[in-house]
């Protein structure tokens, strides 16, 4: 069984598959106490300040259209039918390579900037 935490979901952009529109990150989440169990994932609209003062609704993923949980990234389907398969017009792990690229290109800019700074 793998293990991750809250914290490491919190640190990742979540992309819809179908356009490869950043959604945002990751919130909060829905439990199921009962089984034990995560229901979906949480991801604030835009506009808050502190968490507070929203100006829409949140996103709420269901767990099972979750399609891939990566290292930078999570690929959710936003379907009703989270059970209908779908041919992808690309690759699950290039869609990752490139969000990874990005998040580690914006980490280099900054240490460079804050070295110059320093």
């Amino acid at each position: 069984m793998t293990m991750i935490k809250v914290s490491e979901f919190q640190s990742k952009d979540v992309v819809d598959m179908a356009d490869g529109k950043r959604l945002g990150r990751v919130g909060d989440l829905e439990l199921d106490l009962e089984k034990g169990r995560i229901r979906a994932l949480v991801i604030p609209s835009g506009g808050r300040l502190f968490g507070l003062f929203s100006n829409g609704q949140d996103i709420v993923i269901p767990w099972e259209n979750i399609v891939k949980i990566g290292i930078d990234v999570i690929l959710v389907r936003r379907t009703s039918d989270s059970r209908k398969k779908t041919e992808l017009p690309y690759d699950l792990d290039e869609l990752e390579a490139y969000f990874a690229e990005k998040r580690h290109s914006k980490k280099d800019k900054e240490a460079v900037e804050n070295h110059h700074e320093g």
